[in-house]
């Protein structure tokens, strides 16, 4: 065995800064705009939903920020997390590449969500903060952030899109556990989600509304701030212990990835393995950085860039990203993670900068890679993390129709073990592929014509 089959660290290696890629980025990022001015945000806009601790991170373009001790004795539940070598994959495969994954199923929540839940449920309780509210697709980001409020005693209310809500109930059963409250949006707990349930009662809801009902609970309720599980700057910065932890351990074996993957909804699993390395890139290093989304939510693939919302309410500032139109409605796929309108601000950056690169996958061949996967190294993964998989057996295979070696690194961001319906109906021949139409897209983009332009 010329490696081993995983490769540990010690708590004491754990990363104790944040890398902030704003610092490096060569171009940096567009300001987030105000919807009634057109004008750059300041800070005040933003304090109604969010602490300042966090609202300076946000904003920050120092290069490392320091982790706090409570924050870095609460990941340390389950970091450092193991990089494995997925050697039964490769040798079904019959490749010449070498495969490893970030384990990041290992946290409590079973996914990456952690990684900024703990820090934001941390700066909360420290301003002052009482109660979050947020909203979930797959279930990952609630549970994560209701596992983090208990961790540091904070009420949790939780808006999860119905679709995901009714696939699994599971989810909403561990965020009762962890003391959270869980409710299908939309919901008749808000203006927002009572108004679209009158127009649509039977609507699959969208990550959106959901953004919309947790923002409008936030501005209302007294002591209450709001929770992002993806998109926002500190978001990605607080992930990033994914991929500095992934370098410490392939230096410790003297490997470097040829290519880096990961699955892309918001882009928070995504920038916390890829942000590092693409750091690296910047300053030189040879690397290709993969982000995969599937075919029925195309942001990255076929959505322009430009200023959109974040929620369908329209409640948020006008972010600069790669967007279908804060009004679409995804199709009810199964990888509920990646179904979000549009994409970070930092990833839509990196793609206009070409030094990452986007996919789409249909659901049916990342079932199929998951399935191979099971079958090989033994874990289920959530059907986001499927895409991922997906990827790096493309890549694997072209090492071999090639015959190179290559060494490939992906972020495995969660477990299935919640998501089990899909593989029954994948197993049982129900699923289907879906392409999202592109008259769907034009017809979800057509109020942005005239917001400001990036």
């Amino acid at each position: 065995m010329d490696t081993p089959t995983k490769v540990i660290l010690d708590e004491r290696e754990m990363p104790r800064q944040w890398y902030n890629i704003l610092a490096d980025l060569p171009h940096g990022l567009r300001p987030p705009l105000h919807p009634a001015t057109g004008k750059p945000i300041n800070a005040a806009d933003l304090a109604a939903i969010f602490p300042e601790n966090l609202i300076e991170q946000e904003v920050s373009q120092q290069r490392w920020i320091d982790i706090p001790e409570p924050v870095l004795e609460a990941l340390w539940l389950y970091r450092p997390s193991p990089l494995v070598r997925a050697r039964r994959l490769e040798q079904a495969l019959g490749t010449p590449a070498k495969i490893y994954y970030k384990n990041e199923g290992v946290s409590p929540a079973g996914s990456h969500k952690p990684n900024t839940a703990l820090p934001q449920a941390y700066y909360n309780k420290v301003f002052g903060t009482r109660r979050l509210t947020t909203e979930t697709g797959a279930g990952q980001w609630g549970c994560a952030l209701a596992f983090a409020c208990q961790q540091f005693g904070l009420e949790c209310k939780v808006y999860m899109v119905r679709i995901s809500f009714d696939q699994k109930p599971f989810r909403k059963l561990m965020m009762q556990t962890w003391g959270a409250s869980c409710v299908p949006s939309p919901s008749m707990d808000t203006r927002t989600g009572r108004e679209i349930l009158a127009k649509a009662p039977d609507t699959p809801g969208s990550l959106g509304i959901a953004i919309s009902e947790a923002v409008e609970d936030a501005v209302q309720t007294p002591q209450t701030k709001y929770a992002l599980g993806s998109v926002l700057n500190h978001v990605m910065l607080h992930q990033t212990v994914i991929g500095l932890e992934a370098q410490k351990q392939m230096a410790k074996i003297s490997a470097y990835p040829d290519v880096v993957v990961a699955c892309a909804g918001g882009g928070s699993n995504f920038c916390g393995i890829a942000l590092p390395y693409v750091r690296d890139k910047i300053h030189g290093k040879a690397v290709q950085i993969i982000a995969v989304e599937p075919t029925a939510c195309p942001t990255m693939t076929r959505a322009p860039f430009v200023y959109d919302f974040g929620d369908t309410a329209k409640t948020t500032p006008l972010l600069p990203m790669h967007s279908l139109g804060h009004g679409f409605m995804p199709a009810p796929v199964h990888a509920g993670g990646l179904r979000y309108h549009g994409m970070a601000p930092i990833v839509s950056q990196l793609l206009i900068d070409k030094l990452i690169e986007a996919r789409a996958y249909p659901q049916l061949k990342c079932y199929a890679a998951a399935m191979l996967w099971c079958r090989t190294e033994g874990f289920i993964p959530a059907p986001e993390t499927s895409h991922a998989i997906a990827v790096a057996i493309d890549e694997a295979q072209r090492a071999k129709e090639e015959g190179k070696e290559k060494t490939i690194l992906l972020c495995w961001s969660g477990h299935g073990l919640m998501d089990l319906k899909g593989y029954e109906a994948y197993m049982s021949g129900k699923l289907t592929d879906y392409d999202l139409p592109q008259e769907d897209i034009d017809r979800a983009l057509a109020e942005l014509r005239d917001y400001p332009k990036p």
